[in-house]
């Protein structure tokens, strides 16, 4: 595919993608593909090439004689980090936050014990790194660089956490931290406590005290529930 059928490709898959989440086709209803391709003005094989996204996704079905349709919400692959992207994006943005932040509650202070148990040097050297990073972009509404930073952290953690299930949940944590800051759920400079926070899980991690990190990072998790509970009620 060409650079310029790739961005075709993408423009549509984000419409529809979008579309289905925020409900405009609901459960059970046909997403026309010929009418699709007008819409956007794009070959039937494009479309096609969208639809089967969005069917890995189990966002539709293709059935013959009757079409795409739109699957149950239930069946959605929710962890997939377009589907998240979609429905942050969307009007039911503060409850898919809590959910999200919920799941990272649950998840991430024991990803943060295993680290201290299992992270290599340089995967300690990292995550102070990224700590020190989100501490330099922490002031001054520098909120995408200090993304940046905070995204690398939590990665990190994930993956040091010697737990193939959790590392692979680097990209949803990203999808949910981005989306607190482009969609403005989070205050123009990021609380100097949850950043403190941070700095002392890389600590913990360093220094190899698994239920230091574990705490610290539940306390980190509370905090950001906390802060939708005023952001995004």
């Amino acid at each position: 595919m060409t650079t310029e059928g790739q961005g075709l490709h993408t423009q549509v898959l984000d419409a529809l993608g979008l579309a289905i989440t925020a409900g405009a086709y609901p459960q059970g209803s046909v997403v026309r593909t010929d009418e699709v391709a007008r819409r956007f003005d794009v070959s039937r094989t494009v479309v096609r090439e969208v639809v089967r996204v969005l069917e890995s996704m189990h966002l539709v079905e293709s059935r013959r004689r009757v079409g795409v349709t739109v699957r149950p919400t239930e069946e959605w692959n929710v962890y997939d980090p377009r589907v998240i992207r979609w429905r942050l994006a969307g009007a039911d943005r503060p409850r898919q936050l809590r959910s999200l932040t919920v799941l990272r509650s649950a998840v991430e202070p024991v990803a943060a014990g295993l680290a201290a148990k299992n992270a290599t040097a340089e995967q300690c050297a990292a995550l102070t790194e990224c700590a020190l990073g989100m501490v330099a972009s922490s002031r001054g509404h520098q909120l995408e660089r200090y993304l940046e930073h905070d995204i690398a952290f939590h990665r990190v953690v994930l993956d040091a956490s010697g737990n193939e299930m959790f590392a692979r949940l680097g990209d949803v944590v990203a999808e949910i931290l981005a989306g607190r800051t482009h969609h403005q759920v989070m205050f123009d400079d990021p609380d100097p406590a949850a950043v403190t926070l941070h700095v002392q899980v890389a600590e913990a991690v360093r220094e190899g005290d698994a239920d230091r990190a574990e705490r610290i990072t539940r306390e980190i998790a509370v905090g950001a529930l906390a802060e939708l509970d005023v952001l995004a009620p």
